[in-house]
């Protein structure tokens, strides 16, 4: 499930061009007040900005807490939500703004998986209705309908005579694997995963994770996995986006990520993965986020996470980190990096995925002295 890593880990490939490519998306949601006449009175910040490229074969795992605008995000690239800005390309062609029409032959090739498999599957329909449905879009004559989806419940790991059953007479895992099944129907090229094993016991997530290994490598799928649990997305992500409050807080390899986080949220998030052993699990030293998330309809200036983050000084509460790119295409957005030498902060570049109200800012900046506060504003908290 490998993928050789390319020297250009921005929005374009070597080629110029992947699977997926994200230009700047944003979601915003509009607020609303007025019994008579509706006035928008503010926006929720949902997606703010993302920018990342999903090439052939690659998984690529998106982790944050909850309200980070994961499920936001994905939904927004097979357009069950309009974004608000930005672009969206799927092999090539952009579908930001596209018409049903256009739509249509692209929804065949890009599938969900959505979290909770009882409200997704129809309770009034038999699971051979269930998978008749996409056969019957993707051409399938009638007459094969049945063998078809007899093929794909044994894929999945399921009996064929499971056909006839409904969906309340599966447990939870089960119940996944049938949305897997519906979702491989139409010869999907990419399909999007979101939270797809939050729901089911521990050892049910591995035989689901174990099946969509599987699937990749015989079908030569790419997947996007959403999800909260890190040791599960690093089992299956070649590449980890880490979002907070709808913005890209640092992307990287998964083993690297682990390994080296760059950005302090990452390692805060990576400290509340659980040990084993219980003598290391007490040991360690973890890093605590304090506070509540910011209210993401106005969401605070800087840096998204200053208001939590143990390093914030004066330069993240004004200015927005930008997107740099480290060696191996690491991204972090972050003015004080950790596990980084001097070395390696001075060779670092902007990444073309950087957003577009980011500062100019170079990791560091403000320890080197290159940084001057905006005419008028107040001293350092720290000077």
């Amino acid at each position: 499930m490998t993928v050789e890593p390319q020297a250009e880990q921005g929005v374009s490939g070597a080629d110029g061009s992947g699977l997926l490519d994200v230009e700047h998306l944003r979601v915003l949601f509009p607020i609303k007040s007025g019994l008579v006449i509706d006035r928008q009175v503010g926006q929720v910040h949902a997606v703010d900005d993302v920018s990342f490229q999903l090439r052939e074969g690659e998984t690529l795992g998106v982790v944050g807490e909850s309200g980070c605008g994961k499920t936001t995000l994905i939904r927004a690239l097979v357009r069950l939500i309009d974004a608000t800005s930005g672009a969206i390309r799927f092999r090539g062609q952009d579908i930001t703004k596209a018409g049903r029409g256009q739509l249509e032959p692209i929804r065949r090739e890009m599938q969900m998986v959505f979290q909770d498999p009882q409200a997704s599957l129809n309770p009034r329909k038999r699971v051979g209705q269930i998978l008749a449905t996409p056969l019957r879009i993707r051409g399938v004559e009638k007459g094969k309908i049945e063998t078809e989806s007899r093929d794909l419940l044994e894929r999945v790991g399921l009996h064929p005579e499971h056909l006839n059953r409904f969906p309340h007479e599966f447990s939870g895992g089960q119940r996944q694997r049938i949305g897997i099944a519906r979702a491989l129907a139409v010869e999907p090229l990419l399909i999007l995963l979101d939270e797809p094993v939050s729901a089911l016991d521990v050892s049910i997530q591995a035989q689901v994770i174990n099946l969509l290994e599987g699937l990749q490598d015989d079908l030569h799928l790419s997947y996007i996995f959403v999800a909260h649990d890190l040791s599960v997305v690093r089992h299956v992500s070649d590449r980890i986006i880490v979002m907070y409050l709808g913005k890209v807080m640092e992307v990287s390899p998964s083993e690297e990520l682990y390994a080296k986080p760059i950005h302090p949220y990452t390692s805060a998030l990576l400290s509340a993965i659980p040990i084993p052993d219980p003598k290391e699990n007490r040991a360690r030293e973890r890093t605590v986020i304090t506070g509540e998330p910011p209210n993401p309809i106005n969401p605070p200036s800087g840096c998204r996470f200053h208001t939590r983050c143990p390093r914030a000084t004066e330069i993240c509460r004004r200015v927005e980190p930008q997107l740099s790119e480290y060696e191996g295409g690491h991204l972090a957005a972050c003015h004080h990096p950790q596990n980084v030498t001097a070395e390696e902060i001075a060779s670092v570049t902007r990444s073309p995925t950087t957003p577009i109200s980011a500062g100019d800012e170079l990791p560091g900046a403000e320890e080197a002295g290159s940084y001057r506060a905006p005419v008028g504003a107040d001293a350092p908290a720290d000077s």
